[in-house]
């Protein structure tokens, strides 16, 4: 059994507070948080030991410490992981930077430590039976496809929206992250990209309480459309913007050489996958009885699959059983030298060639994922 701590108290805390509990191999024990009141807050919902971040930093019962604070503070706060001693599983984006990443890389090797990184979603039932299709060559080789996440932005719902706004955020780094790790373990790893960028607003107003009708600044694209082609040939159109109303592009198409797959949101771990083959049918993919993909959370009147921490417990039984973690530290730097490559190459006008690559994390069949739970 690997003890959990938890930095950083804000809205994402309360998905691993709530779904932990599911799976086998970890026990949340303490929260923390800049703001002992936020984390006093959490610790009582939740029944854990609120701490400083020092002091749970230096508690001898937690082993793994998961970083929820805000994108800027990413590096800096898995880095005080390690240096503790701790092994780090981090929110997406694991960094910033991909100089960021190779120092955290150095740190833990040199530590003998373990990083992992969300997302996880991609070990949902809907993603793992389109892996296991494409696999098994339902619709031939991978040759192109698109993905697209579009809405207006967060500013309609968010109480302090300021930071998706602000570098290292943006759609690309807040919500690419899901598709980008999604198509890598699905095709593999990204070989170079291009792409233009823009930003519709030099401002945003904030709609929600308690900062209605407050000007926030903005500070980086929010408008990106990319080219990425993987190291297998393939060639993907990725969009990702906050600038759009309304569209109606799927979420995610892959075009193979004998048939076409229709995917779902990877920021979640459920949904329908369709396939065309070459007869023109189209027709639903048999997920099975993957657990993952059970729905188990009502959003807005659609019922989801949401197993966060399923990522987390999967690394803490990984190091149980002395093996590779599935969110690792090689998949996460891959899936930030691919976002932060495309707005480089925004910004520059040219294609940018990735330095970094990496295996496809292993599948995740139903026996193993019913395995990670209670």
């Amino acid at each position: 059994m690997q003890g959990i701590g938890i930095i950083g108290c804000g809205n994402i805390s309360t998905a691993y507070l709530r779904l932990a509990p599911l799976f086998k191999g970890l026990e949340v024990r303490a929260v923390a948080d800049m703001n002992m009141e936020t984390a006093m807050a959490r610790a009582t919902e939740f029944n854990v030991r609120a701490e400083t971040v020092e002091d749970l930093l230096a508690a001898e019962d937690i082993d793994i410490v998961v970083n929820l604070t805000i994108p800027d503070a990413h590096f800096a706060v898995t880095r005080s992981i390690l240096q503790a001693g701790k092994h780090a599983y981090t929110e997406k984006p694991l960094v910033l930077t991909l100089e960021e990443g190779e120092e955290l890389r150095a740190l833990a090797a040199a530590n003998g430590l373990r990083i992992g990184s969300a997302p996880d979603t991609f070990l949902g039932g809907a993603h793992q039976a389109a892996r296991a299709a494409i696999d098994e060559g339902k619709i031939g080789k991978v040759v192109s496809g698109t993905a697209h996440v579009m809405s207006h932005g967060m500013e309609d719902w968010h109480p302090n929206p300021d930071f998706f706004f602000l570098p290292g955020a943006g759609p690309m780094l807040d919500i690419g992250p899901y598709y980008v790790t999604n198509l890598i373990q699905l095709i593999g790893p990204v070989k170079r990209v291009s792409a233009l960028t823009s930003m519709a607003r030099a401002t945003r107003t904030i709609k929600s309480e308690p900062r209605k009708g407050e000007e926030i600044p903005v500070k980086t694209p929010t408008n990106i459309h990319a080219l990425l082609e993987f190291h297998s040939g393939a060639t993907i159109t990725l969009s990702t913007s906050w600038d759009v109303w309304a569209h109606r592009h799927g979420h995610m198409e892959l075009y193979g050489m004998d048939g076409s797959m229709f995917l779902p949101d990877p920021n979640w771990f459920s949904g329908e996958v369709e396939v065309t083959g070459k007869d023109g049918q189209t027709a639903p993919l048999e997920q099975g009885d993957h657990p993952l993909g059970i729905p188990n959370q009502d959003n807005h009147g659609d019922m989801k699959a949401n197993y966060r921490t399923a990522g987390l417990a999967e690394m803490a039984i990984a190091m149980n059983e002395g093996r590779p973690h599935r969110c690792s530290l090689e998949l996460a730097i891959h899936a930030v030298d691919v976002m932060t490559s495309v707005l480089m190459a925004g910004e520059k006008g040219e294609m940018v060639t990735l330095t970094t690559t990496c295996e496809r994390p292993d599948p995740l069949p139903a026996d193993a994922a019913r395995a990670l739970l209670k």
